[in-house]
């Protein structure tokens, strides 16, 4: 009777036992399973925030290019430049003369020759016809060529006030439109010296 009873209980046991193995191994294979999507979906978080901070990179790169362009955009000073030049050359022009003086002066001069040969002037009068006329207009011209002078030089420097802010004025552009400005104030009053026969004026006729 006993050996019967533990030959029933016996069976049953190992039974047991095996479902236990069974238990453990889905267990441990859910567990592996969790794990292993675990890991996937940390890697597919990992794909989409590097995705993320890639756009974000990518998007702000711009931006900052943008923000330097805007920086280094404004006004380069080149037409500054020129314009000190021009005004350099103009001012050299008021006192040396230009092309246009002496094409007036020749006019002034052919038309006081046309005007005594015609006429029976004085002496004195066909001095200021043929001589003094032309000398004015010579004065005349080159009082033009020095107030165009400053004023060119003028707004060179004046110029940076109405610009970008807090971008200075290129050096050499104030040296030349400082330049122009002087050789147009010299040529301004040489110019009306000699028009008021201030300097150089017309012999006197005894």
């Amino acid at each position: 009777m006993e050996t019967k009873a533990v030959d029933e209980a016996g069976p049953g046991t190992g039974a047991e036992t095996t479902n236990g193995k069974e238990h453990e191994e889905k267990t441990e294979a859910a567990e592996a399973a969790e794990a292993t999507e675990t890991r996937t979906g940390a890697a597919r978080d990992e794909e989409a925030t590097g995705e993320h901070s890639a756009e974000a990179e990518a998007a702000e790169v711009p931006a900052e290019d943008g923000s330097e362009e805007a920086v280094t955009e404004g006004p380069s000073g080149v037409g500054q430049g020129a314009g000190a030049v021009v005004s350099a050359g103009l001012g050299i022009v008021s006192l040396t003369g230009g092309w246009i003086s002496g094409v007036a002066s020749a006019r002034e001069t052919l038309v006081g020759q046309l005007h005594t040969s015609t006429s029976s002037a004085s002496v004195a009068e066909q001095i200021k016809m043929v001589y003094g006329n032309a000398w004015q207009a010579t004065a005349l011209w080159g009082g033009l060529f020095a107030l165009a002078a400053l004023l060119v030089g003028a707004v060179v420097l004046v110029r940076p006030a109405f610009g970008a802010p807090g971008k200075p004025q290129v050096p050499w552009v104030k040296s030349v439109a400082w330049g122009g400005m002087a050789l147009g104030a010299v040529g301004l009053v040489l110019a009306v010296l000699k028009y008021t026969d201030v300097l150089l004026g017309l012999p006197s006729v005894g």
